[in-house]
C-alpha cells in the first residue's frame, strides 16, 4: 500500500493525508528519493533555479542567543550598530553593476529591545525601531538602484509586515522547527524569545492574509527527530493550503562552527539532509519549491538535485554569506556545470517566483509591479538579453550561437524527445506539451528550433518566400481601448504618438495606384474602428482599389472590422462578407487576434471582440472562401499557457475549415504602448521567446498550417534572418508605409526593397521566391516591376507629408 502511495505521489497532484505522511517516512531513502525526483520532474522540468543576489547585513544585534549562530553578536566598540543608508547603497550599487536583481536584507530580531546601543543607534537614524529604520532603506535600495529587496527581519506583526510588503517584494522567516522541546532550557533556542515557534508560524500567517509571497523552512540537525521535521513540514503545508503564499521551502543543514555553543555538535549527516528534502517534496504539492543552500553542502551538490530540490537560493558574486561565512558560495559558472552535470540547466529567478512575477495584482504593492514586469519574460524569470521587439539592439550571442549551430543537438531529455517527436508526426500536443516547449532554455532551446527547421524542411523546402505589398492604414482615429495599441488616436482613444487623420478615398486611390506602378500584387488594409465609419465604408473602400487596379489583391478587414461594418448595417457577419467579397475582398489579415484567451483580453483589450466572435468571424469567412492569416501578438501581459491555448484554437478551426494560409507570430512593441507606459506589461519578448513562438508555432500548428511568416519589422532584418532557421519559411511583405508598429516605437516598418528582402534570404542560404498572397508565384511583370521600382526610393517625407494633409 505504501509503495502504491509513493507512485501516485510521483505521477498525481495530490498530496497525502498525515497517516500516509506517517508511512511514507519509513520508506527505504532510495525508493523516498526516487519517487521525489520524479515529483520534482513533473511540476519544474529541468530547471534549477537561483537568485543572483547582494547580501545586506543591515545589523548583527539581535536579542535572540541562538546555540549555533555566528552572524548575531553583541555591540562591539568598533563597529557600527546598523548600515548607514550610504553603505547600503554601495553595497547595493556593487550588486547591481554585477547583475543582481535581489538586495538580500538580512538582520538581528529586533535588537533595540535588548541593547541600548541599538536604541541610540536607531535615534540617530531618525527611526524608533529597526523595522521602520529597514522599509527606509529597502525603499531607498529600490529607488536607487533597482534590486528587488527580500526581507528577513524575524517576528512580525501585521502592521510590519503591511509597511515592508510596500517595499519589497517577498518577505521570509525560517520557521526551522515547531518543537517547543528546542526552546527549553539545554535546547539551541533557548534563551530567544522570538524562536518560539507559535510566534514564528503566526508571522508567516499574518504575511499570508496581506498576500505577501514568504519563504519558510526548516534547519535540521539541531536535535530535532524525523517527525518533528515531518511535523514542521505539515504545519509550513497547512499554511500555505489557506494562503498560496509560502513560495519557497528551504531545507537547511546544521554545519557546527567555532566559538557557538553547538561548535562540537556533529554536523547534520547527508542523508538526514536527503531525506528530508525528499519528504519536503513529497509531503508539498509538486510545482513547491524546495532548495537546500549549496554553499553548505558543496561536495553533495548533485546528492541534493537528486533528493527533488529545484532551487538553489540565493547566490552572490559580490557578498559573502554573512550568516555562514565560513562557507562561501559557488562560482556560479561552477553552480552551472554541476547542475548542467545531472541533466538539469541553471535558471535564473528572482526574489519573487515566477508564479508570483507573473500574477503581481495579488502578490505585489502597485508600486512595485512595473519594476517587476519590466524585468521579467513570459515565464517569470528574469530577462536574461537587452534586446527589445522593434529595435536595433543587438542579438544576444548565446542564441545566435545555438541557432547557428548546424550540428545536431544532442539532449537526454526523453520528455522534451517525445514532445518533438509527436509534434513532428503532426499529432496534437497538449497545452502542457507546447508550454514545456516555450520554456525551452539553452540546449533544450536550440533542440526545439533545429526539429523546427528540420521540419520546415520537410514540409516546405529551402525557399523563403515574400510578396511586395502596400500598407494602407487609412485611419488611426479609432473608439476602441485597446491598451496595446499606440498607433490609435483622437478623443476616444489613448492619445499618443502623431496627429489623428482619416485619408479620404482620392487619397487612398493615389495609394493604391503608386503600389501597382511598383510591382505591388497585394495592398494591406487596416485601421482604428473610427465612429462614423459604417460597413458601407468598407465596401467603398474595396470598390475604389478595384477601380484604380483591377488586378490588384486586397487583404483587408480585421474581424473587428469585419464584425463592426456588418452591425453598423443590421447584417449577419456571412452576408455582409460576401458583399465585400463581391466588391472585392480578397482575404482577410488575421489581427485583432493578439491572444485568443478571454483572460489576458479582459485585461488588454476589453471592449474588443472575444475569442469566440474572433474565431467565428473566421469559420465564416472561410465558408465564404476567403481565406486569412492567423497572427498571435505576445510578451505582454500573458503566460506560455496563453500562448498554448492560442496554437491549439487556431489548429482546430484549421483542422476544421483549412482556411488560414500562413501564421504570423508578432511579438509586442512596447516603447509607446499604453499599457506599458502604465506599468502594467513586460518589455515584448525576450528574443529567445521571439524565437521560439517562431519555432513551436511550426511544430504545434504542424500538418495543417504549413507556412510561418516572420515579421523583419518586429524582429529586425538581422533577428527575422536567424528565424528563418527556426521554422519559419516567409518574410512577409516588402510593406511600403507600415505605420502601425512604427506608432509603437519599431524602428523598422517603412519600407523593405525586393533585393533587400532577396539579400535577406540569400545570406542566411536559401532560395527566394517572390509570391502573391495565395502563396503562388507572383506574375513576371510584376515581379519586374517592383525589382525596377526598387532603384528608385519613395519621394522623401511621404507618408508624414500625406498624414498631415489629410489631419483632422
Amino acid at each position: 500500500m505504501t509503495l502504491k502511495l509513493l507512485e501516485d505521489l510521483a505521477s498525481t497532484d495530490r498530496l497525502p493525508d498525515r497517516e500516509d505522511v506517517a508511512a511514507i517516512a519509513t520508506m527505504n531513502l532510495s525508493m523516498l528519493i526516487e519517487a521525489a525526483a520524479t515529483r520534482r520532474d513533473r511540476a519544474h522540468g529541468r530547471a534549477i533555479s537561483y537568485s543572483r543576489k547582494v547580501f545586506i547585513p543591515l545589523t548583527q544585534l539581535c536579542r535572540d542567543v541562538c546555540h549555533y549562530c555566528t552572524f548575531a553578536h553583541s555591540p562591539r566598540k568598533a563597529e557600527a550598530a546598523f548600515l548607514s543608508p550610504e553603505k547600503v547603497l554601495e553595497i547595493a550599487r556593487a550588486g547591481a553593476a554585477a547583475g543582481c536583481h535581489e538586495a538580500l536584507f538580512t538582520l538581528g530580531d529586533k535588537p533595540e529591545m535588548r541593547y541600548r546601543a541599538a536604541r541610540d543607534a536607531l535615534a540617530e537614524l531618525g527611526h524608533a525601531t529597526t523595522l521602520s529604520y529597514l522599509a527606509e532603506v529597502a525603499h531607498l535600495v529600490f529607488n536607487e538602484t533597482g534590486l528587488l529587496p527580500h526581507v528577513n527581519p524575524g517576528l512580525l506583526d501585521a502592521a510590519d509586515i503591511a509597511a515592508l510588503r510596500k517595499v519589497s517584494v517577498s518577505q521570509g522567516i525560517m520557521l526551522e522547527s515547531v518543537s517547543e522541546r528546542l526552546c527549553q532550557p539545554g535546547g539551541p533556542h533557548f534563551g530567544s524569545p522570538d524562536k518560539a515557534p507559535a510566534a514564528r508560524l503566526q508571522t508567516i500567517l499574518l504575511a499570508g492574509e496581506q498576500s505577501v509571497p514568504f519563504t519558510s523552512g526548516i534547519l535540521i540537525g539541531i536535535g530535532e527527530t524525523r517527525e518533528e521535521r515531518v511535523h514542521s513540514l505539515l504545519a509550513l503545508r497547512d499554511l500555505h493550503d489557506r494562503y498560496g503564499h509560502i513560495q519557497e521551502i528551504i531545507v537547511q543543514n546544521f554545519q557546527p562552527k567555532p566559538g557557538t555553543r553547538m561548535a562540537d555538535m556533529p554536523a547534520a549527516p547527508l542523508d538526514e539532509h536527503l531525506w528530508t528534502i525528499a519528504m519536503a517534496r513529497l509531503i508539498f504539492e509538486p510545482e513547491m519549491n524546495i532548495q537546500a543552500p549549496p554553499n553548505l553542502s558543496p561536495h553533495a551538490m548533485p546528492q541534493l538535485i537528486g533528493a527533488g530540490i529545484n532551487d538553489w537560493g540565493g547566490v552572490s558574486p559580490v557578498t559573502p554569506d554573512h550568516v555562514n561565512p565560513e562557507a562561501p558560495w559557488p562560482h556560479l559558472k561552477y553552480l552551472a556545470d554541476v547542475t548542467t552535470s545531472t541533466g538539469k540547466i541553471l535558471v535564473e529567478r528572482l526574489a519573487l517566483y515566477p508564479s508570483y512575477a507573473l500574477t503581481p495584482k495579488r502578490w505585489l504593492d502597485e508600486n512595485l509591479r512595473p519594476a517587476v514586469l519590466r524585468m521579467i519574460d513570459g515565464e517569470g524569470r528574469p530577462r536574461t538579453d537587452a534586446w527589445r521587439a522593434g529595435s536595433s539592439t543587438e542579438l544576444p550571442a548565446s542564441e545566435i550561437m545555438h541557432l547557428s549551430n548546424s550540428r545536431p543537438v544532442r539532449h537526454a531529455n526523453k520528455e522534451l524527445a517525445g514532445i518533438l517527436a509527436r509534434a513532428r508526426a503532426g499529432k496534437r500536443l497538449q497545452e502542457a506539451d507546447i508550454v514545456r516547449l516555450m520554456s525551452a532554455r539553452g540546449q533544450d532551446f536550440a533542440a526545439v528550433c533545429q526539429a523546427a527547421d528540420e521540419l520546415r524542411r520537410e514540409v516546405v523546402g529551402d525557399t523563403v518566400s515574400y510578396v511586395v505589398t502596400r500598407n494602407i492604414n487609412y485611419t488611426n482615429i479609432c473608439y476602441f481601448k485597446c491598451q496595446f495599441c499606440a498607433f490609435s488616436k483622437g478623443k476616444l482613444s489613448e492619445n499618443l504618438r502623431g496627429r489623428p487623420y482619416d485619408l479620404p478615398m482620392s487619397e487612398i486611390a493615389s495609394r493604391v495606384r503608386e503600389a501597382w506602378s511598383r510591382g505591388a500584387t497585394e495592398v494591406c488594409m487596416q485601421g482604428g474602428i473610427h465612429p462614423s465609419y459604417t460597413g458601407e465604408k468598407y465596401l467603398e473602400v474595396c470598390r475604389t482599389v478595384k477601380r484604380e487596379a483591377p488586378g490588384m489583391h486586397i487583404h483587408a478587414f480585421s474581424p473587428l472590422e469585419i464584425r463592426q461594418g456588418a452591425s453598423t448595417l443590421g447584417m449577419a457577419i456571412g452576408d455582409y462578407l460576401m458583399l465585400l467579397k463581391d466588391a472585392g475582398l480578397s482575404t482577410l489579415p488575421g489581427t485583432a487576434a493578439e491572444i485568443l484567451d478571454d483572460e489576458v483580453r479582459a485585461d488588454l483589450c476589453p471592449d474588443k471582440i472575444n475569442t469566440t466572435e474572433w474565431i467565428d468571424v473566421m469559420r465564416t469567412a472561410h465558408a465564404c472562401g476567403i481565406r486569412s492569416t492567423a497572427t498571435i501578438m505576445f510578451g505582454h501581459i500573458e503566460h506560455y499557457a496563453h500562448v498554448a491555448r492560442h496554437f491549439l484554437r487556431i489548429r482546430d478551426l484549421q483542422e476544421e475549415t483549412g482556411g488560414f494560409t500562413e501564421f504570423v507570430p508578432l511579438p509586442f512593441v512596447h516603447m509607446e504602448a499604453p499599457i506599458y507606459l502604465k506599468g502594467r506589461s513586460r518589455q515584448g519578448p525576450s528574443f529567445r521567446e521571439a524565437v521560439l513562438v517562431h519555432a513551436v508555432a511550426r511544430l504545434a500548428l504542424h500538418p495543417h498550417i504549413v507556412n510561418v511568416q516572420t515579421s523583419w519589422v518586429k524582429m529586425g532584418p538581422a533577428g527575422a534572418a536567424l528565424c528563418l532557421s527556426a521554422g519559419a519559411n516567409d518574410l512577409g511583405g516588402t510593406l511600403m508605409n507600415e505605420t502601425i508598429s512604427r506608432s509603437a516605437g519599431a524602428s523598422y516598418g517603412q519600407e523593405m526593397t525586393p533585393p533587400a528582402l532577396e539579400a535577406i534570404i540569400t545570406d542566411a542560404g536559401r532560395r527566394p521566391r517572390l509570391r502573391n498572397t495565395l502563396y503562388g508565384d507572383a506574375p513576371q511583370d510584376r515581379a519586374a516591376a517592383a525589382f525596377a521600382s526598387a532603384t528608385h526610393s519613395l519621394h522623401a517625407g511621404f507618408e508624414s507629408a500625406d498624414v498631415q494633409a489629410c489631419a483632422v
